[in-house]
């Protein structure tokens, strides 16, 4: 059985400035937003493009998180170059491109050099941390190979 991730909240104190901010500047597509039945309910809920995870903003019905609480979200890219030149482009006040580890010749090489281990990093208008992080392909893992039978 799957178990997928689908949904994560992220704390916002003006829906409106983040949403602009999702789909303006980091280009995640707007799935809806409703305003459920009962005073001041509202929910956006955006997907970063060729993602199966989206994010939720809202007010009323989502729970009750201090804006900006959340930290360590994390996207991946498989090109983290052409993602922080985006990102910059666009507007977003992103850091530099950072390698895991230090490693400055992974930094020099660039490209596939950087797969795990380079990382960019923003944070929305309320402070909730993004990180970016280039793969560009993943591996695939072989289930392990079953003990020999033991002959008795």
């Amino acid at each position: 059985m799957n178990w997928t991730l689908e949904v994560v909240v992220v704390p916002v104190a003006d829906v409106d400035r983040a949403k602009a901010f999702y789909a303006g500047k980091l280009g995640f597509t707007i799935d809806h937003d409703i305003s459920p039945p009962g005073p001041g309910n509202r929910l956006v809920q955006l997907t970063p493009p060729g993602s199966g995870c989206s994010i939720v903003i809202g007010e009323g019905v989502v729970p009750h998180m201090p804006p900006g609480s959340l930290q360590g979200l994390q996207l991946v890219v498989p090109d983290i170059a052409e993602a922080h030149a985006q990102l910059v482009e666009r507007g977003v006040e992103v850091s530099e491109i950072q390698v895991l580890g230090g490693d400055a010749d992974a930094l020099r090489q660039g490209g596939t050099a950087l797969d795990n281990v380079g990382f960019v990093f923003f944070r929305d208008p309320d402070g909730n941390g993004w990180a970016v992080q280039q793969i560009s392909a993943r591996g695939s893992v072989s289930p392990p190979a079953a003990a020999p039978a033991e002959i008795g």
